[in-house]
């Protein structure tokens, strides 16, 4: 026997409240299957659904769901059940699931699934609870069958984010995990590096024992050598107070040729240079 959904006291968001904004271009785009007319209207509504619930910008082909695209091409499928079978592969497990709390878990399945974020700490522990006793899949399962899914997106349309404007959408802003994570994956035996230092644990030691192993090798591999930059200042230094600049300037080596009167054979050099009288 499951637990109950505990009791929730809704606070006022956006999405809660009429809106008279004018219609721009910070609108969110509705994608609904009974208005696709085209493969290429189905292709849109596809990979909009991926970029909705996988919240990534550019879908690998591992990432893809190839059975899940054939029955909505084919029209086997809703939109509802396309996006339930997103939320239950392997690779929402694998980027969102496995990398978070519940907590967050909870509000990140939100904002993809209802378009929304949690309203406070109690619906993020009151849901949590659904993933302890039922799962992934079965938290998954009561977002889509339930009422605020049906009455906002109902079976033909992609999840957005409801009355947006003046920001991105929650789906393409969040990181896929937070500190939790990346601080569950540095600890070993008990502490992370941060808390290596303050516990005042010996430097060497607890560097090296907050530091995973993989690093520390792929640190050692690119290390380059000690080098002792004072000795080697010290080193050109002396060379430079040592070198003798070699003299550039041009000398004469063979003396100049001696200008003279060259003698030149004239035309009327027959004549006498002492004329007769």
């Amino acid at each position: 026997m499951s637990i109950p959904l505990l009791a929730i006291t809704p606070k006022t968001q956006n999405q809660r409240v009429e809106g008279y904004e004018v219609p721009d271009e910070d609108d969110p785009q509705i994608y609904r299957l009974t208005d696709a007319i085209s493969d290429t209207d189905i292709d849109e509504i596809i990979w909009a659904g991926y970029r909705q619930i996988f919240s990534e910008h550019l879908i690998l082909e591992s990432y893809r769901q190839s059975f899940l695209e054939s029955q909505l091409r084919n029209r086997a499928i809703s939109v509802a059940e396309f996006i339930r079978g997103l939320g239950k592969s392997e690779v929402y497990r694998n980027l969102v699931g496995e990398t978070n709390s519940n907590y967050r878990l909870v509000d990140i399945s939100f904002k993809r699934f209802l378009g929304r974020a949690t309203y406070n700490k109690d619906e993020q522990i009151a849901w949590s609870i659904v993933i302890a006793t039922k799962g992934l899949h079965g938290f998954i399962d009561a977002i889509i069958d339930g009422e605020e899914y049906r009455q906002n997106f109902g079976d033909d349309i992609i999840p957005y984010q409801r009355r947006r404007f003046n920001e991105r959408p929650f789906n393409l802003v969040n990181p896929r995990y937070n500190d939790y994570w990346r601080t569950r994956q540095i600890e070993i035996e008990g502490g992370s590096y941060y808390k290596v230092q303050i516990g005042g644990q010996g430097v060497q030691r607890g560097v090296r024992s907050a530091i995973p192993n993989t690093f520390l090798e792929m640190a050692k591999s690119i290390a380059p050598s000690e080098v002792n930059y004072q000795r080697s200042r010290d080193r050109v230094l002396s060379q430079v107070k040592n070198m003798e600049i070699p003299d550039m300037t041009r000398k004469a080596t063979t003396p100049k040729p001696a200008i003279g009167r060259t003698d030149v054979a004239l035309p009327y050099r027959y004549i006498s240079p002492t004329p007769k009288v």
